[in-house]
């Protein structure tokens, strides 16, 4: 009795520290959304003196010729596109990894491992992508995204792939099954816990990119989300109720994907951890 009384009282802790670490500064940057340019400026977590959150979403919206509804669409693209590639490539890769070992295994592996643990080369990706005149593009920057999160991904796979009985491709190679219709008749539709989670990390984690297209897509035309938190802050000055409006409005998706496919990413995380 008294190791579960601990157990829970554990689990009520971390759940407090976690509300707070993670909620208080949500709370803070939505009390900062809702007050006029003055009253941001102290920084205080205090009540707004007038409500103008309406009048603020207006504003941020309106900045530089509606430049957030331009960047919304150039993150939508971006990460529908680097998350779609990503996700078929590394199942691909963790498919082939997990089921046909040979002496390349280990190099890959260290390659796809020095790809979690190696820091991007800024300069030398930016000389490459201007040589093949796919720098400052959306094209460009997918395939920078794609490269950064395949490492993640494959590692991923493989160790969900693992766990599928080879009785299955035995059975589809009796079939008359070839490896690419293998893969996808058989493989993909079994990692869909997997797939989900994939999809849902990376995107997120694209979405809210911030210096890949700062680095490498510059410009007004290919803004993401995350760059127009330039259009109210300078050198001199910043605009504190705009700027956390135009946080809270960025973080809203990345935060529904999160609640709404909540237990798939839990899911595939422990399945692809469990049985890998």
């Amino acid at each position: 009795m008294n190791r579960t009384a601990s157990r829970h009282l554990f689990g009520i802790i971390a759940v407090l520290v976690s509300a707070v670490v993670f909620l208080v500064p949500f709370a803070f940057i939505l009390v900062q959304s809702f007050k006029t340019g003055p009253d941001s400026a102290t920084l205080s977590f205090t009540w707004p003196v007038d409500f103008v959150f309406w009048e603020n979403v207006v504003t941020v919206f309106q900045a530089r010729d509606y430049m957030l509804i331009t960047a919304f669409i150039n993150s939508t693209i971006l990460t529908v596109l680097s998350v779609s590639i990503m996700v078929v490539l590394s199942a691909m890769i963790g498919w082939v990894l997990a089921r046909r070992p040979s002496r390349w295994n280990g190099i890959v592996t260290f390659f796809i491992l020095a790809g979690l643990i190696v820091p991007p080369a800024i300069v030398p990706t930016a000389k490459i992508m201007q040589t093949l005149g796919i720098f400052n593009t959306i094209g460009g920057l997918t395939l920078v995204e794609v490269a950064y999160g395949m490492s993640f991904c494959v590692l991923l796979f493989r160790a969900f792939v693992s766990t599928i009985p080879r009785e299955l491709d035995e059975a589809a190679t009796l079939d008359g099954a070839g490896p690419i219709r293998l893969f996808f008749s058989v493989g993909f539709p079994l990692l869909r816990s997997v797939i989900v989670t994939a999809i849902v990390v990376q995107s997120v984690a694209v979405f809210n990119d911030f210096a890949n297209p700062l680095y490498f897509a510059p410009g007004e035309a290919n803004a993401t989300v995350q760059l127009t938190l330039f259009n109210f802050q300078s050198q001199f000055q910043t605009t504190w109720n705009l700027l956390f409006t135009d946080i809270l409005l960025i973080t809203i998706p990345p935060l529904l994907m999160y609640v709404f496919f909540n237990k798939q990413i839990v899911a595939g995380m422990t399945s692809g951890a469990i049985k890998g």
